[in-house]
């Protein structure tokens, strides 16, 4: 390699568009904190409502093991059960609430159905187990995730899904169109 040599003029223009150069006495860099710290986000609860509104007419039987479960808001034509338990509205997410406390498992699923419908999904698998290891083959999860689907506001329907995909340990829910995702052909006239 061939070492290249720089004229006197651009040397000299060099000098002058560095300026005063000042020796450095060591390598190591100090760096200044900045002035401000950092910005901690903010806590912003998941739902000012409370997404179980609706009230539950009568009481509810006690399921068992192996009961299947189906449920259809009022108003809602009668296929949309048979159209869901077939599959026809197809899976957008799915949640495995498996040996969750009562208390965890409806943390857990409340917080699922609100991204759900706030990313616009319409039908959704819940896992919640047959209950094997319950005392007297009541399964806790079942009755309290029969009782919550029903009382919550999103939920247009839900049934147990076929033996394939979880059989009575699971459901298929249909949840409603969040108002972001509703388009003027969606809107009743």
């Amino acid at each position: 390699m061939t070492k290249k040599t720089t004229s006197a003029d651009d040397v000299l223009l060099f000098r002058n568009s560095i300026g005063k150069v000042q020796t450095i006495d060591t390598n190591t860099v100090i760096l200044k904190p900045d002035k401000k710290p950092r910005p901690i986000p903010s806590f912003k609860p998941l739902e000012q409502v409370d997404p179980l509104q609706k009230d539950v007419e009568g009481s509810l039987e006690t399921l068992f093991q192996e009961d299947k479960i189906a449920f259809l808001v009022p108003g809602m034509q009668k296929s949309v059960i048979k159209k869901l338990r077939k599959g026809y509205y197809g899976l957008d997410a799915d949640i495995d609430l498996h040996g969750l406390s009562s208390r965890d498992a409806q943390q857990q699923l409340l917080r699922f159905l609100h991204y759900c419908v706030e990313d616009g999904y319409r039908c959704v698998q819940i896992i919640h187990g047959k209950g094997y290891n319950s005392t007297d083959n009541q399964p806790v999860l079942k009755n309290d995730i029969n009782l919550w689907l029903r009382q919550h506001k999103d939920v247009l329907a839900f049934c147990s899904a076929p033996p394939r995909s979880g059989g009575t340990g699971a459901l298929f829910v249909l949840l409603r169109l969040s108002e972001k995702f509703v388009t003027s052909e969606d809107e009743p006239q």
